[in-house]
This record gives structure tokens, C-alpha cells and sequence, in this order.
């Protein structure tokens, strides 16, 4: 068989569930799980994965790396600047799948990858999900992405992937059930309404939807958008098996200095979120 006609490359073999794993640990040492965010790239790919392990060392539970678009729609404008500040380095598709291949190089954390459908369907998602894998990316949270649309990313979900939807205050029964029967790594709660970004309030309906996600299904419940301080962890780790802190570590990245001294800027704020996330 000549090189043109020789096969593609097969797809990794199997990989441990990781995300599983992490909730697993974290319930059974009675303490909420702790998701940080870091946009790849921002302010350049080696320094995004110098704060990636900046949030490895602090106790992060498990990362969600950004991929950065042009038109992001969910994003609040720490992470919009963020976003552009990566595409201004040449963050590319490529380069986040590097990234995250270079943190798993170091760590065993689970990795999700965070970005809009445009770019993973011009990527071609069997492509996409090869790529994934061999990174050693364990999920996808698309959040343009329906959970009547699944099936786009289906083989995605059949190379090992799993998907996350995300749920708002306003969501209705109706899909909060498709949501949670599309899901299979997390159901991920948007504490408020509107666009990411750190708040001084955080509205008190999130019981509410904290318990229709649990009547649901039984994956994880993460809560997310808005948390920006140890205390506002704490209070919302007592109703989820995780929060995610996103806005109030980019910021923490954007405020300069040498990478090192970002790293342990970084490295102790995430110190002290999960902290507050034990009994």
C-alpha cells in the first residue's frame, strides 16, 4: 500500500474516565469539586500553560481550556478580551490541543475543552475528536450547541468524549430533560442569567434548578458563571458537586507581571477557592 493510500491514524485506545474519577474523589472526601478556566492562549500559548499548572498546583480539580473565537457569544469581557488577546498571539486550534496534550504530559486533571461549534465543525469533528483524544481531552462544552443538535458531535461522543449542556434560570422542564438526556459528563448550571463574568450577588433561584438538574439525571451538577470569591464558592458548593471559577482567574492572569509571578498569583487564588470547597 503505497503512503497516499495508507489509512488514516486510529484513534488512541481507551481512556480512563477522569471526570468520573475527580467527582468520585471529591464526594467521597465530603467536599465540592473545583473547575477553573483558563483561555488557551491568553496572553501567549506558553504563558496560558504556565497558568494551567499555576491552577493544577493550586488544587484544581479538573480545567476547562478555552478555545478562542471570534464572535463569543456566552463570554462576559474578561474572557471576550481574553479570547482576543489569544487569536492577537496566533492561538490556533492546534495550539490548544497542544496545550492541553502538554498539561496531561503533567498531570492526570481532567481536561474540558470550551468553545463555540463553528470552529470544531470547520475542523471536521472526527478530526476533532482524534485530536482530542491524543490530547488527552476528556469533554466538550459547546455552549451554542443544542442538545437537539447532539448528534453533531456524535462522533465526538463515540471516540470517548463527553459532552456538557449548559442550563440557565430560565431554562424550562422541557430542557432541562433533553439537556440531561444529551449529557454525559456533567450538567454544568448557569448561575445567572446573561454572560460570564464575576459578581459581587448571586441570585438565590439556583436551588431550585440545582434540584431539577438532580431530578433529572444523575450526573454531576456544576454551577458556574459569577463566582469570583472563596465565599461565594462555598455558599454554592454546598448545593453542587462542583463550581466552576472562570472570570476571576482570567483576571487574576490579565493583571501582568512575569509569567511566574502570574503563576503564583494564579496558584493561591485557586489555593483559596478550594479551600473554601472543604468541609
Amino acid at each position: 500500500m503505497s503512503p497516499e493510500q495508507s489509512a488514516p491514524p486510529s484513534a488512541p485506545p481507551a481512556q480512563a474516565d477522569r471526570l468520573e474519577a475527580a467527582f468520585a474523589r471529591c464526594q467521597a472526601a465530603g467536599e465540592s469539586a473545583l473547575v477553573t478556566y483558563v483561555m488557551a492562549g491568553d496572553p501567549d500559548p506558553a504563558t496560558s500553560l504556565s497558568m494551567a499548572l499555576a491552577c493544577v498546583e493550586g488544587g484544581a480539580d479538573a480545567l476547562e481550556l478555552g478555545l478562542p473565537f471570534s464572535d463569543p457569544i456566552a463570554d462576559g469581557p474578561t474572557i471576550q478580551a481574553a479570547g482576543q488577546r489569544a487569536l492577537a498571539s496566533g492561538t490556533t486550534l492546534d495550539r490548544v490541543l497542544d496545550i492541553a496534550a502538554r498539561v496531561r504530559a503533567r498531570s492526570q486533571i481532567p481536561n474540558v475543552l470550551m468553545g463555540y461549534l463553528n470552529p470544531m465543525i470547520a475542523r471536521g469533528v472526527e478530526r476533532l475528536a482524534l485530536g482530542c483524544r491524543r490530547a488527552g481531552v476528556d469533554a466538550l462544552i459547546v455552549p451554542d450547541l443544542l442538545p437537539e443538535d447532539a448528534g453533531l458531535l456524535a462522533p465526538a461522543v463515540s471516540a470517548g468524549l463527553k459532552l456538557v449542556f449548559l442550563l440557565a434560570p430560565t431554562s424550562t422542564p422541557a430542557r432541562i430533560a433533553a439537556a440531561a438526556k444529551a449529557a454525559s459528563g456533567f450538567l454544568y448550571l448557569v448561575s445567572v442569567t446573561g454572560v460570564t463574568g464575576a459578581r459581587s450577588t448571586l441570585p438565590e433561584e439556583i436551588g431550585g434548578l440545582v434540584r431539577a438538574a438532580r431530578t433529572a439525571c444523575s450526573l454531576p451538577v456544576v454551577i458556574g458563571f459569577g463566582i469570583s470569591t472563596p465565599e461565594q464558592a462555598r455558599v454554592l458548593g454546598r448545593l453542587a458537586d462542583g463550581v466552576v471559577v472562570g472570570s476571576a482567574v482570567v483576571d487574576r492572569i490579565a493583571q501582568g507581571g512575569r509569567r511566574a509571578v502570574r503563576a503564583q498569583r494564579v496558584a493561591r487564588f485557586v489555593r483559596s477557592l478550594k479551600r473554601a470547597l472543604r468541609p
